[in-house]
């Protein structure tokens, strides 16, 4: 029996992290939705080609594309001995395609594990990284120490202002994402809080749930995570 994993968690709870650190400590693939569409760009096979069309479109992927393009990845090697899954499912219909994949090939869901974090630190988290060109991440909020930031106004009022931040000891500009603006971060939030309240009730409701408290050091959720884990292991 593989170990197949489903990881959940609103923006900034440090899902990434932790997928990868699961995916490492039991030597099973971290599988991204959003990474799988983006390796979709460089294909040129016909569900390649479909994907590449919606994407063009600025179409949302439809559940049945979705759930192809997750199978292909399930069907490589790598992921005979299980995976963990982020960015998927994300309605009650791909839970349930899932569930009866996993059926069908004498598998089943080991557990989904929720990272919990408030909107208001998730926030946070996702509005106030900023990186150095050495590649080194600092929060305005939490990881601010050497930091110079302010709030820079559009000169035709336009847009809303946007983050600046510096490093006082160079007067290196700080690099941000630019899908980290506040309206982007806010409009990302409230999509997760409406479109996984449904499926924290359907994975509760199997007894597959398990919510781990995601504002705690990164080193201390891993350590949750991989009690948890093994529990069910």
């Amino acid at each position: 029996m593989g170990l197949f994993l489903v990881i959940m968690g609103v923006q900034g709870a440090g899902k990434g992290t932790q997928a990868t650190f699961i995916a490492e400590e039991y030597h099973i693939p971290h599988i991204s939705t959003g990474e799988l569409f983006r390796a979709m760009k460089t294909r040129s096979d016909e569900l390649a080609q479909r994907v590449q069309a919606i994407l063009r479109a600025g179409l949302l992927v439809p559940d049945d594309i979705t759930n192809a393009v997750l199978l292909d990845r399930l069907q490589q090697p790598d992921a005979g001995a299980g995976a963990i899954l982020d960015g998927y499912p994300r309605n009650i219909a791909q839970a349930e395609w899932l569930g009866d994949h996993l059926a069908q090939q004498g598998e089943k869901l080991a557990a989904v594990l929720s990272l919990d974090l408030d909107p208001y630190t998730a926030f946070k988290r996702a509005f106030g990284r900023v990186s150095a060109a050495s590649g080194e991440q600092y929060n305005i909020y939490t990881n601010n120490e050497g930091l110079e930031w302010r709030m820079v106004d559009h000169p035709q009022k336009e847009y809303p202002a946007r983050l600046e931040v510096k490093l006082q000891r160079t007067g290196e500009l700080l690099q941000r994402r630019s899908d980290d603006e506040a309206v982007p971060v806010i409009k990302r939030i409230d999509t997760y809080l409406q479109e996984t309240a449904p499926l924290l009730d359907y994975y509760r409701g199997k007894g597959l749930l398990v919510q781990i408290p995601a504002d705690q050091l990164i080193a201390a959720v891993s350590r949750d995570l991989k009690r948890v884990i093994d529990a069910i292991r």
